[in-house]
């Protein structure tokens, strides 16, 4: 894509765990599902991705353990957490809102 999307302040947090309720993912596999899932959109950069990924690991919402990855390189694989479930949902809830509340000012009532 031409002219990737900015996220907003919180939203890749939202998305990591997103990501990782369908299963554990090394940082790179997190970043390119991202990407593929937006159609390229998102290109979210390691300097952002892998500093959110430890403040989840320290707020407790994802575990992290070391793996060979699919190339058979050693790999710091990410999973939720019980924690990181309910701190989806309740992100999952925020985000609702949000998306309604800038729905009704872009297409404000008809007079």
């Amino acid at each position: 894509m031409a002219d990737p999307i900015e996220l907003l302040q919180g939203t890749l947090d939202m998305l990591i765990l997103q990501t990782l309720q369908w299963g554990p993912r090394h940082g790179h596999g997190i970043g390119q599902f991202l990407r593929a899932r937006s159609e390229e959109a998102l290109q979210i950069e390691h300097g952002s991705l892998y500093p959110a990924l430890h403040r989840l690991e320290r707020q407790g919402w994802i575990s992290a353990e070391w793996k060979a990855s699919e190339a058979n390189r050693r790999a710091k694989y990410y999973k939720l957490t019980a924690a990181g479930k309910r701190q989806l949902a309740k992100e999952q809830s925020r985000w609702a809102a949000m998306v309604k509340a800038v729905a009704r000012v872009m297409r404000p009532a008809e007079g």
